[in-house]
């Protein structure tokens, strides 16, 4: 079986790097070509490199765990999920391809908030860098964690790669494969890498849930609902069990988006401002589609698992376990590769971001300031490579959660670049000193809540998502802080 596997998953491999090469050869001249594509991507490629970038490995394995463990109470992360893109498309996307351009060309999101705010321009991108480059590592990481558990659980024993575990194995083939796109072909490799794993994600998302129904041994709708009633009445449920508190942390998710830089990036790279109505609804259909996938999966996996007698240890593996079970071996190839293209197109462009951020906010800005385009492409791919290592090493627990990682950095970017954004786009009054200050609040109350536990148990009842306080906090500091002050030329027009 493995053979046929192999075969699939060494051609979608195969796929990947020779797209890389052919980005090398029409964008990587410059640093705006390296770092963002020339800012030339159509409104399919945009969308499609959103979404993909967005999901990760999460959309085929932590959602459906989720839903596999609690029943259709988790599903409310995605409906939360899929309100906050409708409004990052709406409110963010054109204001910022717009404005990125207008405050002098920038290309990364510190350079456009040193551009926006110059009163505190250095303060802005080096604060920013870091709550970048940091959050990032921990996001790469649960990516990176995801495929250590896909070669685990697919190729159990027979990978050993230098006398390393099979998770440890599937680490580093994951990330492999990821550098030498991403550091060849830089934005547009990783963009245009998006858009054909996005269309497998959202294939796979169609076929397994379809297959787990109405296949040999799944029973159909109505034997599936059985099942899951004579388990527990509550996994089909969306209220049931549920607290308020629950409910909230679940729906807020969607509040991210408008702070995540490898998502928001995409904004800055569309063709034109025009393009990006037709982005949205390209994104939004596709969005749709594969959160309803992985919900179905996850809930009538577990009914399958129930009726077939199935021992699932690691509901974040149900997704692997079925492809393994229900499918031919070339088929079963094409889902894992779905499944390394959720995970592979996440990682690029977090690598990519980060990579722009040490580059052009760290290296440029206070090392070489006449650093050449092609010294700076260079030392944008070392930078890819860097942060990888580093999320490696993060990553070599084999008993983390992705979910859990996910969630964490996802608050973190949210809350410290998310109301920060939209202020920047939509209230002039927004100054530099505003700027800094919810961008260290937000970023501190996130890191403080995880580390005093309250985003596992509050005040004696369960968590709080620790997106929450940060996003409030920030945006009280911005709102406060600039009203509070005057910094003399920042209160420019910004066009609605």
């Amino acid at each position: 079986m493995a053979t046929g596997v192999w075969i699939s998953l060494i051609g979608y491999f195969a796929l990947m790097i020779a797209i890389g090469f052919y980005a090398m050869q029409k964008a990587t001249s410059t640093s705006e070509d390296y770092m963002l594509g020339g800012r030339g991507l159509s409104p399919q490629v945009a969308a499609l490199s959103a979404g993909a970038s967005d999901m990760s490995g999460w959309l085929l394995l932590g959602l459906p765990g989720a839903m596999f463990v609690s029943g259709l109470g988790s599903a409310w992360i995605g409906i939360g999920l899929l309100v906050g893109a409708f409004f990052n498309w709406t409110l963010v996307a054109p204001r910022l391809r717009e404005q990125t351009l207008h405050y002098n060309d920038a290309i990364t999101i510190p350079e456009f908030l040193g551009n926006r705010f110059p009163t505190q321009a250095i303060p802005l991108r080096t604060v920013s860098a870091v709550v970048i480059v940091v959050f990032f590592a921990v996001y790469t990481a649960s990516g990176l964690v995801a495929g250590g558990k896909l070669f685990e659980s697919a190729f159990g024993g027979i990978l050993n790669i230098g006398g390393m575990s099979d998770y440890a194995s599937g680490v580093i083939i994951t990330l492999g494969v990821v550098l030498a796109y991403t550091v060849v072909g830089g934005f547009l490799a990783v963009s245009m890498t998006d858009f054909v794993q996005g269309c497998i994600m959202m294939l796979a998302l169609v076929i397994m849930p379809a297959v787990v129904l109405f296949g040999e041994g799944g029973g159909g709708f109505a034997q599936a609902s059985q099942t899951l009633n004579e388990v527990d009445p509550t996994l089909l449920s969306w209220t049931e069990g549920l607290t308020f508190i629950g409910w909230l942390s679940a729906v807020t998710w969607g509040l991210g988006y408008f702070g995540q830089p490898h998502i928001i990036v995409r904004f800055m790279a569309i063709r034109s401002q025009k393009d990006v109505p037709v982005a949205r609804n390209i994104g939004m259909s596709w969005m749709l589609i594969s959160l309803i996938g992985a919900i179905a999966l996850g809930v009538f996996g577990r009914a399958y698992a129930v009726r077939n007698g199935m021992s699932v240890e690691d509901p974040e593996t149900i997704f692997i376990i079925l492809a393994n079970l229900l499918f031919h071996p070339l088929v079963t190839g094409f889902l894992y590769a779905a499944l390394l293209a959720a995970i592979m197109s996440t990682i690029s462009s977090q690598l990519l971001v980060s990579s722009s951020s040490l580059t052009e906010d760290c290296y440029r800005l206070f090392l070489r300031k006449e650093a050449s385009e092609k010294e700076t492409v260079a030392i944008g791919r070392a930078c890819v490579v860097l942060v990888g290592l580093v999320a490696a090493v993060i990553a070599s627990d084999p008993n983390s959660k992705v979910l859990g990682l996910v969630s964490n950095a996802w608050a973190g970017f949210g809350a410290a670049f998310g109301p920060l954004i939209i202020l920047s786009l939509m209230w002039p009054r927004t100054n530099g000193a505003g700027a800094l200050a919810g961008m260290v609040v937000g970023a501190l109350t996130v890191m403080l809540w995880i580390s005093l536990g309250w985003n596992a148990e509050f005040m004696g009842g369960p968590g709080v998502y620790e997106i929450i306080p940060g996003f409030i906090a920030s945006f009280i500091a911005i709102l406060a802080v600039s009203s509070a002050t005057e910094d003399a030329g920042e209160y420019q027009h910004i066009n609605r």
